[in-house]
């Protein structure tokens, strides 16, 4: 994989770039849909392409390796030949999943052993069998084992977690060097930064995972319950440390705010289901502000959803009928909802982009936080 900073912000740590990988090119800042069980909900992967304009989506490890198996997915060639997505894939390790399962699951030096929420069966997610999965689902960037602390938690447990997820990463490289990909692309591991929100704690992660030297490098642990200045605070810290030439991945973030917000901070890749979980409960994030579509104020707005966008769904279909869809529940509706969210984040972080190359960011950044947050 190659990263190359294309320009910078004079006034920020924004920037712009390019990674370039196995199944093509990705321009940064980027935000990535996330497809769990290997497809963005509601969402046809031909208006990800053409619609929507996405780059690159993400798969779930935990999910894929529970439903179709590993088996599956090497029989169809990867995830890539599975779902029909000829671009760029990211899989996570399955370590927030495994870890959201409070009391399900058992962790250890080894690894941790959980029951799958489908029908209670036991696994063991190690290290390397979270490499060995990724492997069989032939990412193009794939993320280390880690565990993911609660908020709070004690700086005891955060430093303990942050240790083992450091010899976690080692293991994770060594599988890597010993084990080639499987269907002639290479594979990119990326390191994930813990440490809670304790300063300490996050220099000494960051300056480990920088050391290991890989294609890119992640933060994690954030955006999971404490407030957002704290997140910016720690993700400021982070970006110091890890190396300039390197993608910087802010796992889970999160509202648009944060998103323009973390991009002044120097991330290049986000993710968040925000866009298609709110989309599916009707709330859309619009050019012009956040719109509740149930409300009985769309009942007669024949106006676009949004015509900011160039999206079809977003030109040719009016408020008023989108709102008519959600109340009569038709499933069409969690589509054009979705369709609109995830074209407007494209959007958001295709207009950062350009605003950094005029170098009018930080200026522009304020305004646009003030008018895509409001609610309409």
């Amino acid at each position: 994989m190659q990263f190359e900073v294309l320009s910078t912000d004079p006034k920020s740590s924004a920037r712009t770039g390019i990674i370039k990988t196995g199944h093509g090119e990705i321009q940064t800042p980027i935000f990535m849909p996330v497809g769990t069980a290997g497809s963005v909900k509601a969402v046809h992967p031909r208006e990800l392409k053409e619609d929507i304009k996405a780059q690159i989506i993400l798969g779930n490890t935990y999910h894929l390796y529970l439903r179709p198996g590993t088996e599956v997915l090497e029989k169809a060639g990867g995830l890539h030949h599975f779902n029909g997505w000829d671009k760029p894939i990211l899989t996570d390790s399955g370590g927030y999943q495994v870890f959201s399962l409070a009391a399900q699951r058992k962790i250890t030096e080894n690894g941790v052993t959980f029951k799958s929420h489908i029908d209670g069966s036991s696994h063991l997610f190690t290290p390397e069998k979270s490499m060995e999965i990724q492997r069989s689902i032939g990412a193009d960037i794939v993320m280390a084992f880690d565990e993911c602390p609660p908020y709070p938690c004690t700086y005891r447990y955060a430093m303990d977690s942050m240790e083992m997820t450091h010899r976690w990463l080692d293991r994770c490289i060594v599988w890597m060097k010993d084990n080639q990909p499987l269907y002639g692309h290479v594979q990119n591991l990326f390191p994930i930064v813990q440490g809670s929100v304790f300063p300490d704690l996050r220099k000494a992660s960051a300056e480990f995972v920088a050391s290991r030297n890989m294609p890119g490098n992640a933060i994690g642990g954030l955006s999971v319950g404490e407030p957002a200045e704290m997140m910016y605070e720690h993700t400021a810290l982070v970006n110091e440390i890890l190396p300039q030439d390197k993608p910087r991945y802010l796992m889970g973030v999160g509202t648009p705010e944060n998103i323009l917000e973390c991009i002044a901070l120097g991330v290049d890749m986000f993710d968040c289901v925000m866009p298609t979980r709110n989309g599916r409960n009707g709330m859309l994030f619009t050019t012009e502000g956040i719109i509740n579509i149930k409300n009985e104020k769309w009942k007669f707005d024949n106006s676009p959803i949004d015509e900011g966008l160039e999206c079809f769904a977003s030109r040719e279909y009016s408020k008023s009928y989108l709102r008519h869809l959600f109340i009569s529940k038709e499933i069409l509706a969690l589509q054009i909802a979705s369709i609109q969210n995830l074209a407007f984040y494209i959007n958001l972080v295709k207009q950062a982009r350009q605003k950094i190359e005029e170098h009018q960011f930080s200026s522009w950044k304020p305004e646009a936080i003030k008018r895509f947050m409001q609610r309409l």
